[in-house]
């Protein structure tokens, strides 16, 4: 790849075998990546995509050693904590042989953390076999305790079924944080009893925003409730103590003195998380998104199958790094309803 000057001198300075790791044009040292293995859910969340979804067709996916390869070049590069996405992830056709190839990444250092974000329905089948691959911790979507509105939200899912998967997960080891989508007029009035069950089950519970991204039935303004509010709320009963505690992602973190368990929130919208982000994010058809909310990105599936060499790849990954941009513009408002970028979270990987 013949690259310009600027952006050659600027791929030697980020390089991570040289020690200097990935590093982006305002400094931020690029350590976390997240991959979206797959766009296919085995649920249709009202906040997420429309319940009639066309999916990309399995020959535009990449194939689970080219997800390998791809990942491995960036923990060579300065990656230190891999979160694995979908869609659901756990959908994935033997996406445990994943799991297991970059689990060697744990054993030699290279890598401190290896995640995964899910729905909790697969959970039962895998929770074992993840916890033998070196993940210790995992991010279960679940934004009502009520069966009936759990149905309304995913149109497709079952809460029986994700609670028999935590019970799987707790059981094989794993530290379980609860995400919930706060959505007014939906789950509001149920946010204290997650945090309360979440909390007594041993559960960190982080609330995130509602995203613009992609096309849904219906408008978001109906849907948006503002994380500001909902602490306002909070804050009337319970006491909410401020915490350095971080994981590596957006999340701010209290500690709530009643219950003894830590509360996070992510606030794209409220309080953007720009200044600090850390994250690029990949999907699972090769191409790279520097910003959630942008729709500049990269295509690394032409120099990854163009040669057995890395080179080419590196090049690229270090050509993308360089325009990683300062931060989204996320916006809610009606009147507006048009989505900050096209796609659905469901491509990006959250």
């Amino acid at each position: 790849m013949n690259l310009p000057p600027d952006i050659k001198q600027f791929a030697q300075r980020s390089r991570g075998d040289a020690g200097g790791g990935m590093i982006d044009p305002f400094g931020r040292r690029v350590s976390y990546l997240r991959v979206s293995v797959t766009d296919r859910c085995d649920f249709r969340c009202v906040y997420c995509m429309s319940e009639n979804m066309t999916f990309l067709p399995k020959r535009d996916i990449l194939s689970l050693e080219e997800l390998d390869r791809l990942c491995s070049a960036f923990i060579r590069k300065g990656v230190r904590k891999l979160r694995i996405t979908g869609g659901e992830p756990l959908v994935r056709r033997n996406i445990m042989s994943l799991f297991s190839a970059l689990s060697r990444h744990l054993e030699t250092g290279a890598l401190e953390e290896l995640t995964l974000t899910t729905n909790g329905s697969q959970l039962h089948k895998y929770a074992d076999q993840l916890a033998a691959c070196g993940v210790k911790r995992i991010n279960v979507s679940i934004d009502t305790l009520d069966a009936d509105t759990f149905a309304r939200i995913t149109r497709w899912g079952a809460l029986d079924r994700v609670l028999t998967g935590l019970r799987a997960a707790v059981a094989a080891g794993l530290r379980v944080k609860i995400n919930t989508v706060a959505l007014k007029g939906v789950n509001e009035h149920e946010i204290e009893d997650i945090m309360r069950w979440a909390h007594g089950e041993g559960h960190d519970l982080t609330l995130i925003e509602t995203m613009p991204l992609g096309e849904i039935d219906g408008e978001r303004t109906d849907q948006y409730l503002p994380l500001s509010t909902v602490r306002r709320r909070l804050e009337r009963n319970w006491t909410l103590e401020e915490s350095d505690h971080r994981t590596g992602g957006p999340a701010r973190y209290v500690r709530v003195r009643e219950t003894g368990g830590r509360l996070g929130f992510i606030t794209p919208l409220t309080h953007n998380f720009c200044e600090s982000c850390n994250r690029v994010r990949l999907t699972c058809t090769g191409t790279l998104y520097m910003c959630l909310g942008q729709e500049d990105a990269a295509d690394l599936r032409a120099p990854l199958r163009s040669s057995e060499s890395d080179e080419r790849l590196d090049a690229a990954i270090d050509e993308a790094i360089s325009r990683k941009p300062r931060g989204h513009d996320f916006i809610i408002e009606r009147g507006n309803e048009n989505p900050a970028v096209a796609r659905h979270m469901s491509v990006t990987g959250g």
